[in-house]
Formats: C-alpha cells, sequence, structure tokens
C-alpha cells in the first residue's frame, strides 16, 4: 500500500505517526517535508474535502499568527492561500493512502487508513 506523509521532523506527533509508518509492513512510503515542499492551495483542498475536514480544521493556531489574521473565520480560499504561502500554518501530520486522508492527531488515528 502507498502511503504518503506530509511531515514535520520537529513535530512529535509527526515523528510518532511516521514511526508506526515505517514499521507497519508492506507500506510503499513517501515522505514531505512540507515545511521545505509545501503543497500547493489545490492540493490542499484535495486533502481536506477527502479527509472530511474544512481548511479552517487543519489550520495550526498553536505557535502561529492565525488567530491574530482571522483566520479561523475566514473563507476557505483565504486559509488554503495562506496555507499555501505559509506551510507552518499548517496542521500535521496529514497523511494519505488508498484508503483516505487523515489529519493524524493523535498519532493513531493513521490507523484508520491503515
Amino acid at each position: 500500500m502507498k502511503a504518503t506523509i506530509w511531515h514535520n521532523p520537529a513535530c512529535g506527533t509527526s515523528r510518532k505517526t511516521l514511526a508506526i509508518l515505517q514499521e507497519t509492513l508492506g507500506i510503499d512510503l513517501t515522505v514531505i517535508e512540507y515545511l521545505v515542499d509545501p503543497p500547493s492551495a489545490e492540493q490542499l483542498a484535495r486533502l481536506y474535502r477527502t479527509a472530511g475536514l474544512t481548511p479552517q480544521q487543519g489550520l495550526r493556531l498553536r505557535g502561529t499568527d492565525a488567530e491574530e489574521r482571522g483566520l479561523p473565520r475566514a473563507d476557505d480560499a483565504t486559509v488554503l492561500a495562506a496555507m499555501a504561502a505559509e506551510p507552518k500554518l499548517i496542521e500535521r501530520p496529514l497523511v494519505e493512502t488508498e484508503k483516505g486522508v487523515r489529519l493524524c492527531r493523535p498519532q493513531d488515528k493513521v490507523l484508520e487508513i491503515l
């Protein structure tokens, strides 16, 4: 099974999710460090739609200025554009497999799509 993780190596939850994926037999894993190689607004929109989330639900509030900028109350296009321009606004980790997409907080949510 193919799996892609949008990963931040500085994040403990992201590292734990990555470890689960690496320890699961049969996983063909792609690791994208999204702070270095950020997804586009269109790609984020597809990921959140597949996960059943709004862009606002995928917005990282902790350690960002998202609240001050009004992003939790902004329209989808504004939130997605902000995330694509400043990937630190993306809550992590996102994982995609053929079974779906999950925002893996906590890390055990990844098991739903393995």
